[in-house]
């Protein structure tokens, strides 16, 4: 089975620094920002100290200044097939009890068989800036095993400044923009794929703090309080107001980053920790985006090598090198011209061309035929199919469901065991609907500005930029371009001046380091052996740190695991439900 996010671009895709047409085309590294160091933040620990410290932080509900926000009992309401609430946080966790807050949106499916009912399983689909919500209305809840499904209620949020959460990030600032218009003379130029001379160096530089002016002037106070560790702490009060003494919980991707920071904050509040397509917080950034960037190459030339054996007929050349030469063909052309485009004035450049490969890597199963079919249009002189990919304005599998999702919560229905969820939690609910509604963000904590439905490209830079440290002189940048062209091309140079970006960026309390989690219990990590985002050898070293840590390999292109092969299936639902080990050594073949 092929779960319904695995395909969803968003989640790669950054606003990147903008051309004329200040168009999200180049591929952004979005996992490079999924580190974050717990003992480093302030109240990174339950108590404000070390995560995993031998000391025995006392409970953080205990604390008084928190006992409210702990305290909680989710107020659920039908939406559509299934039921929603909401969860009240404190937006600074060391100044709690000030007033500003977020209000997260939660979403859960009921357990398919209420007398089996063992708890909660909490998912999140990665990003950062993916909206968990989402996930579950789109059906993410029906496509985990059945086994688990009659065991655990699916749940699922939006977190803190992504999606329907109050306040919510934008990098699009209300009245008249830092960025010039796009039919200005002004404009900073088009970045060329790796920017050589000064002249293009500068303009890199100059759409970049154009963004970061944008995402600052927009985001106000909120920049400071969207970092991974702040939201692994609001996990753990999601935990506590549904009710569970420990957490099972699933992350893919940066979900990994956020179930890292969770483990070493509250090692002994994890029941089960499923972390797949991991990231390696020990790793800096230029480790990052160079191990990414390779990885993105390597899986291009993958589908170059098994195109044929993948989609027969449909490939765009008859051996492995066709496709290559094919490939640098397009790349070359659109940098000296962009390709025509339906109902597009600006057409397809070369960061579009470098993106819609990217992308078109995640699920080759699902993907790398409508690739074919693009690169062959492409060649032939028309981009509209590549630019679509390079978008994510159509997606293999994804027909309409995120309409109806919209049209089932707007004609709310309830039977079964969503009614009966309903009547356990009675007047108390309807109490509780009042409190979360008085304890709701100030206003002076929500920027004036109009936030978009989906702010998934501002959350991805947010929270990037706030939880990975980087270099505040360009020189940094462009000394990483040559090693990044040698070990990936065209998609290391991108991936350089993708996280320009950042350079200016208020600081996080984060830095590079090893996992600390003591007292966890074994924590599964899923490695896929061909992923282009989150390489191989970072779930290795992830399943190292953590005590106990156990690897499951997929040996398989493409992103993430679990959701794409039955025997991966398997092994982590086994692992959920009655927490059974994975033996080293175990690989699952596509």
């Amino acid at each position: 089975m092929i779960l319904p996010w695995t395909v969803h671009p968003w989640e790669y895709l950054v606003i990147t620094a903008p051309t004329r047409r200040r168009r999200a085309l180049a591929l952004a590294l979005a996992v490079l920002g999924a580190t974050s160091l717990a003992a480093c933040s302030v109240g990174s620990g339950p108590d404000g100290g070390r995560p995993g410290s031998s000391a025995g932080p006392a409970d953080p509900a205990d604390r008084p200044d928190l006992r409210r926000f702990y305290a909680q009992k989710l107020a659920w309401k039908p939406c559509g097939d299934h039921r929603c609430a909401s969860l009240t946080v404190p937006m600074d966790y060391s100044r709690p009890a000030d007033g500003k807050t977020f209000v997260l949106p939660v979403a859960k499916a009921v357990t398919a068989v209420p007398g089996k009912r063992v708890g909660s399983v909490v998912l999140n689909p990665g990003g950062p800036g993916e909206r968990g919500v989402r996930l579950i209305k789109d059906g993410g809840a029906d496509a985990i095993g059945r086994d688990v499904r009659e065991r655990f209620d699916v749940v699922s949020f939006d977190p803190r400044g992504v999606g329907e959460s109050r306040p919510a990030l934008t990098c699009t600032p209300s009245g008249p923009s830092e960025t010039p218009a796009e039919d200005s003379t002004d404009a900073p130029a088009a970045v060329p794929l790796h920017p050589r001379t000064d002249a293009e160096r500068a303009d890199a530089l100059a759409a970049a703090r154009a963004t970061a002016a944008d995402c600052r002037k927009a985001g106000g106070p909120l920049l400071a309080h969207v970092g991974t560790d702040d939201a692994a702490r609001d996990l753990d009060v999601l935990r506590s107001a549904l009710g569970e003494r420990r957490l099972t919980y699933v992350g893919w991707s940066y979900g990994t980053s956020l179930g890292t920071s969770y483990a070493e904050q509250f090692p002994r509040r994890v029941r089960a920790m499923v972390l797949d397509g991991a990231v390696d917080p020990s790793l800096d950034w230029r480790q990052r985006m160079l191990g990414q960037a390779t990885g993105f190459r390597k899986a291009v030339e993958d589908y170059a090598e098994t195109c044929a054996d993948a989609v027969g007929d449909a490939c765009p050349g008859e051996t492995p090198e066709e496709i290559r030469a094919l490939i640098d063909r397009l790349v070359e052309r659109t940098q000296r011209e962009p390709l025509p485009v339906d109902d597009s004035e600006s057409g397809l450049d070369a960061a579009a061309v470098v993106s819609a490969l990217g992308l078109s890597m995640y699920t080759p199963e699902a993907q790398w035929e409508a690739l074919s079919e693009a690169l062959s249009a492409a060649d032939a002189g028309n981009g509209t199919k590549l630019a679509a990919l390079a978008t994510g304005e159509e997606q293999p599998g994804d027909g309409e469901a995120g309409t109806d999702a919209e049209a089932e919560e707007s004609e709310p229905t309830g039977t079964g065991p969503a009614e009966a969820d309903d009547d356990r939690t009675g007047a108390e609910a309807d109490a509780d609907t009042d409190k979360t509604e008085a304890n709701g963000p100030d206003d002076e904590t929500e920027p004036s500005v109009t936030v978009p439905e989906d702010n998934s490209e501002a959350a991805l830079i947010a929270i990037n930029c706030l939880d990975v440290p980087h270099p505040r002189d360009a020189q940094a940048y462009w000394d990483a371009l040559a090693p990044a062209e040698k070990a990936a091309g065209v998609h290391g140079t991108t991936a350089v001046t993708n996280e320009l970006v950042c350079k200016d960026w208020p600081a996080g309390p984060q830095r590079p380091h090893r996992v600390r989690a003591a007292g966890v219990p074994p924590v599964l990590v899923v490695g896929t052996a061909g992923d282009p985002a989150t390489p191989y050898g970072e779930a290795v070293a992830l399943a190292r740190q953590f005590p106990g840590g156990m690897l499951l390999s997929f040996d398989a292109p493409g992103h993430t695991g679990y959701g794409r092969n039955p025997c991966v299936d398997k092994k982590v639902e086994e692992y959920l439900i009655g927490l059974a080990k994975v033996r080293p050594g175990t690989t699952c073949t596509a």
